[in-house]
């Protein structure tokens, strides 16, 4: 089939990462693949940039740096060169120019992954001047989300949540949102049995214990929901029925915190840190349950790739991923994120119906795969040409 593009003018894409381990820069790739085999340059103004795709003759990137790991730097050379490199395009060309949320201020199309309004950090234990520094980053991130996405021609949300945030918090009208889900994983299948037993015995598991994982930075902004996490995980603890193992794949400063945490409630045997981990699928193929209590998230990519994997998910009924939740699987959303006690509940009451609810997920899972991330991809190429 000739993939071709009628109209190969140029794309610039700016985004913070490119590559295959991560929700956002997952959606950046693709769409990047789908331009590319369209024919299409495409200038790409990134933090980093998957190596095998920085190769491609069409591709042309400018990495940019973070000075001092600040995402508030980091975002106003992304928009710099963003903005710098659009105009030198639009001499000779009319480039389209996606950007994601408030990191560039293009004025075109705007990839809405997160709304900073509506996202309301939970700092309770990180140290002072943390808390200051988030709240400063904070201020300024709300500031240039609402200047590039009321500024934008064409806005594109990740979920229905999304759209609603962007209405509510940024008075955006509804005419000028177009809501395109994330991509799915197609070639991640459920587990046969022998992956199931292979992953498992790769992550030290030798018995038949359950196996809970969770999958998110573990920062001080406690918005994934660790910390109710492992307040329920010691209620759970101290119950002689319980024999779960829980994995928490994950990095960041507050590692070392929760560590210390479960050091002192005696959970190390039933617990296991993994910190940053490119084995996610292998993870999920070892896995029982996933467990995403988050106060806020736009969508929950690590949700809908363990349900690719016939995994059930409980997660917060906040979350965007919730709103595909067929009614079958609605059990499985935790209406208050925070409440460890229920949480504990809900993984009780889940332990004995195991099997039922890993054959409830294996046909939402195949619903899921159905649409790849090309599928994605395709869809916001459709809308952005027609605008």
């Amino acid at each position: 089939m000739d993939c071709r593009s009628a109209n190969v003018d140029p794309w610039v894409i700016v985004a913070g990462g490119v590559h295959r381990h991560g929700g956002t820069d997952k959606a950046n790739l693709a769409l990047i693949e789908y331009l590319l085999e369209r024919q299409h340059d495409v200038h790409l103004i990134t933090h980093f940039v998957d190596a095998e795709l920085a190769q491609h003759p069409r591709l042309h990137v400018t990495t940019v740096p973070s000075p001092a790991s600040s995402c508030f730097l980091g975002e106003q050379l992304l928009s710099y060169w963003g903005r710098r490199i659009a105009a030198q395009l639009r001499r000779t060309a009319s480039p389209r120019v996606v950007v994601n949320g408030g990191n560039c201020l293009a004025g075109d199309i705007n990839w809405v992954h997160c709304v900073h309004h509506a996202w309301t950090h939970r700092m309770e234990a990180a140290p002072t001047a943390m808390r200051v520094k988030q709240w400063l980053a904070t201020r300024s991130a709300r500031r240039r989300e609402a200047m590039a996405i009321t500024k934008a021609k064409l806005i594109v949300a990740n979920s229905d949540l999304t759209q609603r945030h962007l209405i509510e918090h940024l008075g955006i009208e509804p005419n000028r949102i177009h809501r395109v889900y994330l991509g799915a994983e197609s070639t991640w299948l459920p587990p046969t049995e022998r992956e199931r037993s292979d992953a498992r015995k790769s992550f030290g598991i030798v018995d038949d214990s359950p196996v809970v994982t969770f999958a998110g930075a573990v920062g001080f902004d406690n918005n994934k929901g660790l910390d109710t996490l492992l307040r329920a995980w010691r209620e759970l603890h101290r119950q002689s029925q319980w024999n779960g193992r829980l994995i928490v794949a994950g990095d960041g400063r507050a590692l070392q915190t929760w560590k210390q945490f479960v050091a002192a409630e005696g959970m190390q045997e039933s617990i296991q840190f993994l910190g940053h981990t490119q084995r996610m699928p292998d993870l999920y193929a070892a896995s029982d349950v996933l467990v995403s209590p988050v106060t806020y998230e736009s969508y929950g990519l690590n949700v809908q790739e363990a349900l690719c994997r016939g995994v059930p998910a409980i997660v917060s009924a906040q979350a965007g991923v919730a709103e595909r939740y067929p009614s079958e699987l609605k059990d499985l959303l935790v209406n208050d994120p925070r409440n460890y006690v229920q949480l504990a509940s809900r993984l009780l009451e889940w332990r004995p119906n195991l099997p039922l609810w890993k054959h409830k997920t294996r046909l939402f899972s195949d619903e899921l795969r159905r649409y790849s991330w090309r599928d994605m991809a395709s869809r916001f190429y459709e809308l952005a040409t027609a605008n």
